[in-house]
């Protein structure tokens, strides 16, 4: 039997074993996917050697960038995103060949196209992890000029301080790449100037738990057009499915 997994810390819910494992029993796969909560990512050498049949990993916070050290190549996106959150796995006499790729640029973008109007020019990206680089990627592919928005000072990057109501007008698609608002702390949000978002305003929120973040929430009050995560990760499954078995 063959095998997938997840590797990240902490994982708590996923959505992927649910996914995955519905679409082996459904579509009659002889495979199962397990979660791997490692607390360092030197771990996952071990998960290898202790799992000599998997065929493919998912990775997910913090070890999107970290995993590069161990994979034998990268594909021209994981390469250039500088982040891999699909890992395949094949065996050859013996020896363990691991490539990396990002479906998460193909999610977002699939999902964010058809959102998008004329006006949508810039878009301010919060966080400067790995799903933010992909969704900077993705962003400037569809024609969108970013600016990444951070806690800290950081190169090229504002702060939530300095995001005024212009900027807002300005900047009027909105990505939250970061955790804040997600289950349980469902009452944080990024701290915005909401009153200025209107109807030209779109907001995505990566998370998608709970459907509707207090970030989104606020924007739909104000009249902004909303979306969730969960699209995304529907069609990062469908991808890594792809990637794993190309």
């Amino acid at each position: 039997m063959d095998k997938y997994g997840i590797i990240g810390h902490p994982l708590g819910h996923s959505f992927s074993p649910g996914f995955f494992n519905e679409k082996f029993l459904n579509e009659n796969i002889d495979a199962v996917y397990e979660k791997f909560d490692l607390p360092q990512i030197e771990a996952v050498i071990e998960v290898l050697a202790s799992n000599p049949e998997l065929r493919g990993l998912n990775v997910t916070i913090p070890y999107k960038q970290q995993i590069m050290q161990y994979l034998d190549e990268l594909s021209d996106e994981a390469r250039e995103i500088g982040a891999v959150n699909v890992v395949r796995i094949s065996h050859n006499n013996g020896t363990v060949y691991m490539k990396g790729y990002n479906s998460d640029v193909i999610g977002f973008t699939r999902s964010i196209e058809p959102l998008l109007e004329k006006y949508h020019k810039k878009a301010l990206i919060l966080g400067t992890g790995g799903a933010s680089k992909a969704v900077e990627y993705g962003l400037k592919k569809l024609g969108i000029e970013i600016v990444k928005v951070s806690r800290y000072e950081r190169p090229d990057t504002i702060q939530y301080d300095k995001i005024t109501a212009d900027v807002i007008k300005e900047y009027n698609v909105i990505v939250n790449c970061t955790p804040v608002g997600m289950y349980p702390n469902t009452e944080e949000c990024p701290q915005l100037p909401y009153e200025a978002m209107d109807s030209h305003t779109l907001l995505y929120d990566l998370v998608y738990n709970p459907d509707e973040t207090l970030f989104m929430k606020k924007g739909r009050e104000r009249g902004a057009v909303t979306k969730n995560g969960l699209e995304m990760l529907l069609l990062q499954a469908y991808a890594s499915w792809d990637f794993w078995n190309e």
